[in-house]
C-alpha cells in the first residue's frame, strides 16, 4: 500500500472550496448560526472497500429570519450557487423545497421547508483513494503436496494454507458501515474452520461427505 501523489492535497483543496462556500451560503441566508458546529476539518471514510476511499462531509443547520420567507430563501440560496459556478437544480420534497449545487463532484443540499423557519445544509466532496489497494499478506502454507504428513491430505477448504480462506486469515472482513466485521466462516478465529490449523486432514478420519472432495481415494 503507497500514497498516492497529491491525493491529499487535492482532497483538502477541494475541501476548503466546500467550507468556504457553505460558510457564505449559512451567513447569508441563515445569519447569526453558531458556525462553530460546522464540522468540516478533515476528511472521513465514504468507502472501506479497498482502496479505501476518503471525502469531506458534512450537515448543518441555520434559521432563516422571520423577515425572509421560505420562497426567498430558494431563490437567494440558487443564486449564490449559481453565481459562484455552480450547476444548480430545485426540486419538490415533502413539505420542503430542495436546492442542490453540483461543482467538480462536490454537491451542497439546502433544504428550505415550507412552513418552519429551519434551514438545513449537507455539503459533500468528491470520494478520493489516498492510497494504492492494500494487498493481503499470503501467509506461507502449514502444508503442500510435498509436505503433508502419510496417511493425510491436504485440506479441501484451505488447500493446506491452514487460515480461513475467507478473509485470509485476518478475521474480519471489510464493512461500508462499521469499516470492519466479524468473518463468519471462522468467527474472528483467523484459521480453518475444517482442518483448524492444521492444513491437513487424517484420511482415516474423513467423513463420507468429505471422502467426496479427494475422488483419488476411491470409495471406502
Amino acid at each position: 500500500m503507497g500514497e498516492i501523489p497529491g491525493a491529499r492535497a487535492e482532497l483538502d483543496r477541494l475541501g476548503r472550496v466546500l467550507r468556504a462556500q457553505l460558510v457564505e451560503l449559512i451567513e447569508q441566508l441563515t445569519p447569526g448560526a453558531d458556525l462553530m458546529l460546522l464540522f468540516l476539518s478533515e476528511p472521513t471514510v465514504s468507502d472501506w472497500a479497498e482502496p479505501v476511499k476518503y471525502r469531506y462531509s458534512t450537515t448543518f443547520r441555520g434559521q432563516r429570519p422571520e423577515s425572509v420567507n421560505a420562497a426567498d430563501t430558494v431563490r437567494r440560496g440558487a443564486r449564490m450557487l449559481a453565481d459562484a459556478g455552480w450547476e444548480v437544480s430545485e426540486s419538490r420534497e415533502v413539505n420542503r423545497t430542495l436546492v442542490a449545487g453540483y461543482r467538480d463532484g462536490s454537491t451542497i443540499e439546502i433544504r428550505v421547508p415550507d412552513h418552519t423557519p429551519t434551514v438545513l445544509y449537507s455539503a459533500n466532496s468528491p470520494a478520493r483513494a489516498l492510497s494504492t489497494p492494500q494487498e493481503a499478506d499470503q501467509p506461507d502454507p502449514s502444508r503442500t503436496s510435498d509436505s503433508v504428513s502419510a496417511g493425510y491430505v491436504l485440506c479441501y477448504e484451505c488447500d493446506g494454507l491452514g487460515v480461513c480462506p475467507e478473509c485470509g486469515g485476518r478475521g474480519w472482513l471489510p464493512d461500508a458501515v462499521t469499516g470492519q466485521r466479524t468473518c463468519p466462516e471462522c468467527a474472528g478465529d483467523r484459521v480453518c474452520p475444517i482442518c483448524r490449523g492444521g492444513g491437513q486432514l487424517a484420511v482415516s478420519q474423513l467423513q463420507p461427505f468429505q471422502r467426496g472432495f479427494y475422488p483419488e481415494l476411491g470409495s471406502e
